[in-house]
């Protein structure tokens, strides 16, 4: 959505009709529509509007996440006695992360409907898994602020319900990385790095090895056909010498 003319605010009354296109896509209607526009604000576009009266949707990014995050563990709470504290967690952990929610936004074309800086729109930013997911944890909190818990759950809950079953029967992919962040800095702050730390075979198929330190200290080495694969069979070792 670009800026009115040159000027410092948009043009609310030219994006009302995406706003309302916006609403059946998520099956939900705004009693305040001012708070859906300010779930899809990203900073980039409120930084070049330079006006007080735009902000970005990162407070409201901050309340969905903590919602999201309740209303996931609360379903799994209540639908699955059997699993102990520590499955709940790792099981939650592939519902809330990024991956799974960017794929949520891509599914209800969120990106089409952001307002972007001028950067972020030439750079990719509609398609960006950060931004994505983002602004669905923002979407999130909209509609908690403007319609209550049930609202959002019910929104949560038609999004990501087969996600959390498939996390549960273990057909999704495992965010090993989340669940050692979740279950290190549980407690206390600690200090997590990923690094690679050797590279075999030709180029054609190279296989990255990388280990993960938690406060200087090794504490999971694994391998993979990519770096990001590597960090993940990594991050796996480690949380299974957790649990050893």
């Amino acid at each position: 959505m670009p800026l009115k003319d040159g000027s410092k605010m948009f043009d609310l009354e030219s994006f009302m009709g995406m706003i309302n296109e916006l609403e059946r896509v998520i099956d939900y209607c705004f009693e305040d529509k001012m708070k859906l526009v300010l779930a899809l604000t990203h900073s980039s576009y409120a930084n070049e509007c330079r006006d007080e009266r735009i902000t970005s949707n990162e407070r409201l990014e901050f309340l969905g996440d903590t919602v999201l995050n309740m209303v996931v563990s609360e379903y799994i709470y209540k639908n699955c006695s059997y699993l102990a504290e520590g499955e709940m967690t790792k099981f939650r952990a592939n519902v809330v992360c990024e991956r799974t929610l960017a794929e949520c936004a891509q599914n209800l074309s969120i990106g089409k409907y952001l307002l972007l800086g001028k950067g972020e729109e030439n750079t990719g930013g509609r398609t960006r898994v950060s931004i994505l997911s983002d602004a669905v944890e923002a979407l999130i909190g909209a509609i908690y602020i403007d319609g209550g818990l049930e609202s959002a759950r019910t929104f949560i809950l038609n999004q990501l319900e087969k996600t959390i079953e498939k996390s549960i029967q273990g057909t999704i992919f495992m965010d090993y990385k989340t669940q050692l962040q979740e279950i290190i800095q549980k407690t206390n702050e600690h200090k997590i790095a990923y690094e690679i730390i050797e590279e075999k075979g030709p180029d054609h198929s190279k296989v990255f090895v990388a280990q993960v330190k938690v406060d200087e200290k090794v504490v999971g080495v694994g391998e993979g056909r990519t770096k990001k694969e590597a960090e993940q069979m990594a991050a796996k070792s480690s949380l299974e010498n957790i649990n050893a």
